[in-house]
């Protein structure tokens, strides 16, 4: 008998019924004695778009009563591998974006000060930044892999520093992230101007626009993206559901056509097994924009894959 927390079986209680708790595990206000604390955070007052990511925890929680244990392909048993449970959500202030920050901070700093890792579901983009300087005053400067339709790389957006479109600008500035060993894939559609992705390949970034990866496997990438970044190296993950094409996930505030497909998305997470992830997170999930709760299903079904990704995650034979 395993002594880390295990999800409810559909055969003890069916997956419709019970508390929706993330993967059916057990709930527990504190991250003390965990190895990955799940955490919700539903924030979506720094969206420029379409609001309703503060409903993506609740959403994602719901869908991923259909999570099994075990990964088929991967042969990757999480929760025979890890202490993990649901840490339930940060406690924000809905009417105050930088105020909100400070909470979330705040928030990761204790998870962090328990010594559990974290993966957190947004929410908007903008709960990465406060998370990353929670994670930076444990780790230095992070490597980070970044998958998303948009470089979040602006200055400002209507005179505002801190947006869910400026975070990874703010990040590099405060040096949170070591560019030289951040990756951001998927980028593409639309911009303002023909250099919007170079103020950070200038600074050292890898950029792989949403073109290259068209038509194939991303397995080689990540191979490379491994080698840049190392095996020792803190690694950050963020993922935007919106990196995603909105054919497979449309539930997302601001999507952009001709994404990556479902399986590239699988491909970039599993690959990041062999870094040393120290955190992740899934965001920009917003339920009012797909009523059949398919993106949140998608949303679980990645964080599982990142479960499986952490470090020490046992393969069975």
């Amino acid at each position: 008998m395993s002594d880390f927390n295990q999800p409810l079986s559909g055969n003890e209680m069916p997956r419709f019924g019970g508390i929706a708790s993330m993967f059916r595990l057990p709930v527990q206000l504190s991250a003390e004695g965990l190895d990955i604390a799940i955490l919700g955070v539903p924030l979506d007052c720094g969206t420029s778009n379409r609001a309703g990511s503060r409903y993506g925890p609740r959403q994602i929680r719901a869908e991923s009563v259909l999570v099994r244990p075990y990964g088929m392909a991967t042969k990757a048993a999480p929760f025979d591998s890890f202490q993990v449970a649901d840490t339930g959500d940060v406690a924000l202030n809905t009417y105050n974006l930088e105020k909100s920050i400070a909470i979330i901070e705040r928030h990761f700093d204790e998870v962090l000060a328990s010594g559990a890792k974290t993966l957190a579901m947004g929410g908007d983009h903008t709960i990465t930044l406060p998370i990353l300087r929670a994670q930076a005053k444990v780790h230095g400067p992070l490597a980070v892999i970044h998958i998303d339709a948009h470089a979040d790389m602006n200055d400002h957006m209507f005179g505002e520093s801190i947006t869910h479109g400026t975070i990874f600008r703010r990040a590099i500035e405060e040096g949170l992230i070591d560019p030289t060993k951040m990756v951001q894939i998927g980028l593409r559609a639309t911009g303002y101007a023909a250099d919007d992705f170079d103020w950070a390949r200038q600074k050292g970034v890898k950029v792989v626009p949403a073109e290259e990866c068209w038509y194939q496997s991303l397995e080689p990438l990540m191979q490379e993206v491994r080698e840049q970044i190392g095996a020792e190296h803190p690694v950050y993950l963020s993922f935007d559901i919106d990196g995603l094409d909105p054919s497979v996930a449309p539930g997302t505030g601001t999507p952009e056509p001709a994404g990556l497909m479902t399986s590239q998305g699988l491909e970039v997470i599993r690959g990041v097994f062999g870094t040393n992830l120290v955190g992740a997170d899934l965001v920009e999930v917003s339920p009012p924009y797909d009523t059949t709760g398919n993106t949140a299903l998608l949303a679980a079904n990645l964080m599982f894959e990142m479960l499986c990704s952490f470090p020490g995650c046992e393969r069975r034979d």
